[in-house]
């Protein structure tokens, strides 16, 4: 097998430039009940990669994804536990998927199973960084594993979670990349929850900005998988 350093090139250029649409892949589902052991397993590994990615930036102790804060708001105005808050959020979300003419799927039940249980796992698992540079290490890393996990479990077509189907949703209806929507979405969740009292810090900036990049990078990974 000659060594071709030009394909080699080609194929990491075509990796690392996002790509600003969902792709369908080998492993796609026509419709979100469609299931096979091998989508609902790539489904399951990528929500529980979501999940582990989202503590991983909540143990840097640099700030709470925007959403995140939104429910901590939430909870600090009425009273209720941030699983209670964070709860309700996502039935208001659920709401907003009728004027977007979204349909629940599989995915969107397990998302609430699978996402919470790899936030737990990481959560108990993962230590607190013993320093700034670690801490840094860690949210960034949480945001591309949580891209991945993602990206992942979306490109298995079996419907998203109530967050991501907003994004989904909105990506529909105004034809920006995926990046911009994603990034929009976070940033006025964001808002909302600090005006509410939610905890802000750095990282939380720094996630509402990257993590479309994040997600619109891994979209094109899965994308080099097309259906044979």
């Amino acid at each position: 097998m000659r060594f071709d350093p030009r394909s080699i090139k080609q194929f990491l250029i075509n990796v690392l430039i996002p790509n600003h649409h969902i792709p369908k892949t080998r492993w796609t589902a026509d419709g979100l009940w469609d299931l096979s052991f091998i989508r609902v397993l790539l489904l399951t590994i990528g929500l529980v990669l979501l999940g582990i990615g989202s503590s991983l930036t909540v143990q840097s102790g640099l700030g709470n994804a925007p959403w995140t804060v939104l429910a901590q708001g939430m909870s600090i105005q009425t009273g209720l536990t941030l699983g209670v808050s964070f709860f309700i959020v996502s039935l208001l979300v659920l709401l907003l998927w009728i004027p977007l003419s979204l349909k629940p799927g599989y995915g969107t039940i397990a998302n609430t199973v699978f996402f919470a249980f790899g936030l737990q796992i990481g959560i108990e698992y993962i230590p607190e960084p013993s320093n700034l540079y670690l801490a840094y290490f860690l949210l960034i890393a949480g945001v591309w594993i949580s891209g991945a996990g993602g990206a992942l479990y979306i490109t298995c077509g079996l419907g998203t979670g109530p967050r991501d189907g907003i994004m989904l949703g909105f990506l529909g209806k105004s034809k920006l990349p995926i990046t911009v929507v994603r990034a929009l979405i976070e940033i006025v969740v964001l808002v909302l929850g600090y005006f509410l009292g939610g905890l802000v810090g750095i990282g939380t900036i720094i996630i509402a900005l990257l993590i479309g990049r994040a997600f619109s990078f891994w979209f094109n990974f899965y994308g080099k998988f097309p259906p044979r």
